[in-house]
């Protein structure tokens, strides 16, 4: 049966890979997620590490993992060598210490549902929608430090961070392969309204500066769909 984790025992200890996305065949199939991996995890003792490359998935599957992580007895160094977005990014905060590929990404952004039914069904949605966010929050404010307002703010703006920005923001405490002196170095951060907005910036708005189409696609018309995405 397919797992979204695999571990290596070596002398070294421990190593669990998260390779995929969360949970996302086998979330009905409690033998193979949270409860499964949990007794796996207890199975031995000692330090591990925790290489996660994860574009997300399930995000109370990801808490469940997180917390594990978290009452694990040994140190937990995480080190991501691809991507940590979405749900992935709150297991890469059960980490003692969180360590980043040079080339790796990480990206926080709000959780996601469908909903069907009447009005009050999707009221009910947002006010879940909600108090799932807060919960994420939590991990994240509990590593960093920073105002939830701030951490908010990224997240409604979906924000990807590289790996010094994500250092300088205490998302994570180094970078691999790095001397230390180069984990100060500056980072970048963007989330997709920046880059729409700046994108829309470079669309001239005066008409008689406008083109009639770009890339073959009417100029007005690629106008409106960037408006949008802003």
């Amino acid at each position: 049966m397919k797992k979204f984790w695999h571990w290596v025992k070596n002398e070294a200890g421990r190593t669990l890979y998260f390779d995929g996305y969360i949970a996302q065949d086998s979330w009905f199939d409690d033998d193979i997620t949270p409860k499964k991996f949990k007794a796996e995890l207890n199975s031995a003792a000692g330090d591990i590490t925790v290489w996660l490359n994860s574009p997300g998935g399930d995000v109370f599957a990801a808490s469940q993992i997180y917390t594990m992580l978290k009452e694990y007895e040994g140190k937990v160094t995480v080190k991501i060598d691809g991507i940590a977005a979405s749900a992935a990014s709150v297991i890469a905060m059960a980490g003692d210490e969180v360590v980043m590929s040079p080339v790796a990404m990480m990206m926080i952004h709000n959780p996601a549902t469908m909903v069907f039914g009447e009005a009050s069904d999707l009221a009910s949605g947002i006010k879940m929608l909600n108090e799932v966010k807060e919960s994420i929050i939590n991990a994240y404010e509990q590593r960093t430090g920073l105002p939830r307002s701030k951490i908010s703010s990224m997240m409604d703006a979906e924000t990807w961070f590289s790996a010094q920005k994500a250092v300088e923001l205490g998302f994570a405490d180094k970078i691999l392969y790095a001397p230390d002196a180069q984990d100060a170095a500056e980072g970048f951060i963007f989330d997709r309204f920046t880059v729409t907005n700046a994108l829309l910036a470079k669309f001239p708005r005066e008409k008689a500066k406008q083109p009639a189409t770009v890339a073959g696609t009417p100029y007005k018309e690629l106008l409106t769909r960037l408006e949008l995405l802003k």
